[in-house]
């Protein structure tokens, strides 16, 4: 078998006149994380997967380094291991808040210890402690993941992806008080209560590859026809062996951008229904896959194009978010009706064309165009008002109701938006594009839900991928989708996904659950045509002796449970979530690997505590002059009068450490040494720099005095005038009041709603005005503290 392994074009990154600021050594080096070893298994469309990262005591006081880093956001975690000198743990994986409590109780006692803890579907943080000077732990984890898999006219490609940092993410909301959840560089907001958590501080370009980097990938097609792997973003060589392909990545790459592979298929057959029973024989997992083909049949459709133009898009992601808007655009017809909002802090709209739907004539058409060509990268991404605007738009139940949204997806409240949005957006197709090589990809596969979401990480990349979109925005084969068994004994609350969405030409729909007695039977997926007849396909059961599909199952289901959880809360979903991850030992949001050495290596005090600064993901802009700060401030347009200011990438700013607490990097300068007597150390990051001036605001208070005695005055108004008192009174209110209250999501969505009631006068009154009470009841209501991992409810 021959495989041409095809790179993709690298983008040239200028060589930095020096170090930089930051860019301190000592003989042995000065931040805690020296390598990070992905060995990766392709077996068919699985991936088992090694994740080995190394950490080491440069310091001469024991040490305690926290690392934020991704993982690939359908990978399921099911094992950790910590090796440090002679000794080897493995981790147990428990609830969280238990997990935590023995880490804090082995690190108290002197004894080594290692948590592992999930933050977001693709964001976690590893702590170890009590590294003693000049020693080195290696912590291994294991996981599982799913290749994506999509056929077009000459066969099928699968990709396997690999997230390496972090990218900064916008913090909207208003500060909490006390304490913060954990040692970032954003506060901890109403918003975004674990802010602290996913906000690791930022290399300042220049800096030295202060981690050694390691990819190996052995693909074994099993059975199906590979003819070309691509190499994205990466240089790599690559062995063969029979059928067997090694690709390993070319040493000194730096942990800035994903890696991604693409295997490239010749055309096949892939729908197939496989059982793996557990070891007791009574029950076990099934995995259905279902790829359709046919031809669509058009049907008049409501298109709102979302464009995201905050700070974060800056550079080659806005052209290629630009073009791919643009290529949406120019693919409707005079049939279809549409809206196109781009959006920073503020939503704009095409000159001429006002809020609402309009026609897709080529003149309304030609303004769209027009006014995304002149779209530019500013602001901060407050993303739920021009989404709330999106869904209060399609509402036309006679017509296909699609929603396109072209973002890098780097915001930190995903669970608040996907509560606020999921009541909104029932029937309506949500397609994902995001753009950027470390994008935030669980966000958009959990808002595109039963819709889709295409990633894209260079502007070679783009064609390719629009072709998937446009293929999706079109008319769908099937719709209303059900699961039929017959035979087979399935528990239909174990599903995954829970919404089965619709079906597309070449894009494959898998579906995993449990099932309970003999492993035998069919299943048949259901739906109906655009044109209204019915549509089936069944697949008959085969036994495949692949454990991983249980694993996959339970990240899979998982993941839908902590959605349901973020939209409704409730202390038995909490439960089931536990349960579920620790029978199938799957870590989640709810729980957590610990590791903890029963040897005492330390007299108990505190360790010195470093956490490890992350890449600036590659294609974001430099700032124009060093900053001594951990987000750093990127060129950008000023934000327009009145909107709140934006810092860093797309406006987190940085905070001073709170007192008491060491600042993310280490402790105070000069306070440490090396352990040869080697340059001080200042924690590994950016020296920390005054906070930027802000423009002058009204006082905290005084925004929520101003809606509290509106408030008051809600209950006096006669229903009859309910309609025209929201949008003449409480309206300008909100619009005055906004500035000084940034990131309050849903005082932006009842915005949204006010002012699409502008249009729509036969909005429910009474459902809008019940909701403006309680968005302002939250808004002027103290903010309360829950665990940073539970949504507050």
């Amino acid at each position: 078998m021959t495989v041409l392994i095809s790179p993709l074009p690298e983008t040239a990154t200028p060589p930095a006149p020096d170090g930089g600021l930051g860019a301190l050594s000592t003989d042995q080096g000065n931040l805690p994380l020296d390598s990070v070893d992905v060995q990766a298994d392709i077996t068919g469309l699985a991936a088992r997967i090694r994740l080995v990262q190394g950490f080491r005591n440069p310091f001469d006081v024991p040490l305690e380094a926290t690392y934020v880093f991704p993982l690939p956001d359908r990978a399921a975690v099911t094992a950790l291991r910590m090796e440090a000198a002679d000794r080897t743990v493995d981790g147990v994986l428990k609830e969280r808040g238990q997990a935590r409590q023995d880490y804090d109780a082995a690190i108290a006692a002197g004894r080594r210890a290692a948590i592992a803890e999930e933050d977001r579907p693709d964001v976690f943080g590893m702590r170890v402690g009590n590294i003693l000077p000049g020693e080195r732990v290696t912590i291994t984890l294991t996981l599982t993941q799913p290749l994506p898999y999509e056929t077009g006219d000459a066969g099928g490609a699968a990709t396997f992806r690999f997230p390496l940092v972090v990218a900064p993410r916008y913090i909207p909301g208003a500060p909490l008080p006390g304490e913060q959840a954990g040692p970032g560089t954003a506060a901890d907001t109403d918003a975004v209560p674990d802010a602290s958590r996913i906000s690791p501080p930022v290399l300042l370009p220049g800096f030295p590859n202060p981690v050694r980097l390691s990819v190996t990938v052995d693909v074994d097609p099993a059975g199906l026809p590979l003819t070309e792997i691509r190499s994205a973003l990466h240089v790599v060589t690559e062995e063969r062996a029979g059928d067997r392909v090694t690709v390993r990545l070319q040493p000194g790459e730096r942990l800035n951008r994903d890696f991604l592979l693409r295997l490239v298929h010749a055309p096949h057959e892939t729908s197939a229904l496989s059982l793996v029973p557990d070891e007791t024989g009574e029950e076990g997992t099934f995995s259905l896959t279902v790829l359709p083909a046919g031809e669509q049949r058009p049907r008049p459709r409501d298109v709102v194009l979302v464009l995201d133009r905050s700070g974060s898009m800056q550079g080659w992601k806005m052209v290629a978010a630009r073009r791919a808007a643009a290529r949406i655009a120019d693919t409707l017809t005079g049939d279809d009706r549409f809206a196109v909002l781009s959006f920073d802090h503020v939503v704009e709209r095409p000159r001429d064309l006002p809020a609402g739907l309009h026609p897709g004539t080529d003149r309304n058409r030609f303004r769209a165009v027009e006014h995304l060509a002149a779209v530019d990268a500013r602001g901060g991404t407050e993303m739920l008002a021009p989404l709330a605007e999106a869904a209060s738009l399609l509402t036309d139940a006679g017509r296909d109701r699609v929603l396109v949204l072209i973002t890098d997806g780097q915001v930190g409240n995903e669970d608040q938006l996907l509560a606020e949005l999921a009541p909104r957006l029932g029937g309506v197709r949500v397609h994902t594009v995001g753009i950027d090589r470390a994008v935030n990809a669980a966000f958009l596969r959990r808002l595109a839900g039963g819709g889709s979401c295409e990633l894209v990480e260079s502007e070679d990349r783009l064609d390719e991928a629009m072709e998937g979109v446009h293929r999706r925005i079109g008319a769908p084969l099937a719709t209303g989708l059900s699961l039929h068994a017959d035979g087979l004994r399935v528990d239909p609350e174990t599903v995954a996904p829970r919404r089965l969405g619709s079906l597309f030409p070449g894009v494959p729909l898998v579906i995993t659950g449990r099932y309970r007695g003999a492993p035998a039977g069919t299943l048949t997926v259901r739906g109906t045509t655009p044109s209204g007849t019915p549509w089936e396909q069944r697949a008959a059961a085969a036994t495949a002796g692949n454990p991983a599909l249980t694993a996959l199952w339970a990240r899979a289901h998982l993941r839908d449970l902590e959605d349901r959880y973020t939209v409704s809360g409730g202390d038995d979903l909490e439960k089931r979530i536990i349960d579920t991850s620790l029978r199938f030992s799957t870590l989640c949001r709810f729980t957590a690997f610990v590791a903890v050495d029963e040897r005492t290596v330390t007299d108990g005090g505190a360790p010195h505590q470093v956490v490890q600064p992350v890449e600036l993901p590659d294609g974001w802009a430099a700032p124009a002059a060093p900053m001594a700060a951990p987000m750093i401030a990127q060129s950008a347009p000023m934000p327009a009068p009145g909107a709140p200011p934006m810092a860093a990438y797309g406006g987190a700013v940085p905070r001073p450490a709170p007192a008491g607490r060491p600042r993310m990097g280490g402790a105070a300068r000069g306070s440490m040494r090396a352990p040869s007597g080697g340059a001080p150390d200042f924690g590994g990051g950016p020296v920390p720099a005054p906070e930027p001036a802000s423009p002058p605001k009204p006082a905290a208070d005084e925004p929520r005095r101003r809606l509290a005695a509106e408030l008051e005055r809600l209950p006096r108004v006669p229903v009859a005038d309910r309609a025209a008192h929201l949008v003449d009174v409480v309206l300008p209110l909100l619009e005055s009041v906004a500035p000084a209250l940034p990131g309050s999501s849903p005082l932006a969505a009842l915005m949204a709603d006010l002012q699409a009631l502008r249009h729509t006068p036969q909005t429910d009154v009474t459902t809008l005005w019940d909701r403006t009470v309680q968005v302002l009841t939250d808004v002027t209501a103290p903010p309360a503290k829950r665990a940073f991992w539970k949504r507050p409810r």
